[in-house]
């Protein structure tokens, strides 16, 4: 199983061009519009050149979180859980 971390939270319109692609695609595989100000955390999939985009807004929970990376295969760690419960 990879290990996810979190690499940054960003609002849609300062999303780094390195990640905006994941978050296109991620956004069209759940056939979501993207807000401006929407915040995205972006994880990184330690170990591959792949990133998980999460729409914040779009989570109630840290378990809902946690089986969508199970789901892909990966593991969230500790310090990225921490900062992640204080934006949902």
């Amino acid at each position: 199983m990879f290990i996810a971390t979190l690499r940054g939270i960003y609002k849609y319109e300062e999303l780094p061009e390195e990640y905006a692609k994941f978050a296109d695609f991620h956004a069209a595989l759940k056939k979501k519009k993207i807000k401006e100000d929407e915040e995205i955390a972006v994880l990184n999939i330690v170990g591959t050149n792949s990133y998980h985009v999460l729409f914040l807004e779009s989570y109630n929970s840290l378990d809902e979180i946690k089986d969508e990376l199970k789901e892909a295969g990966a593991k969230i760690n500790q310090p990225t859980l921490k900062i992640l419960e204080g934006h949902l």
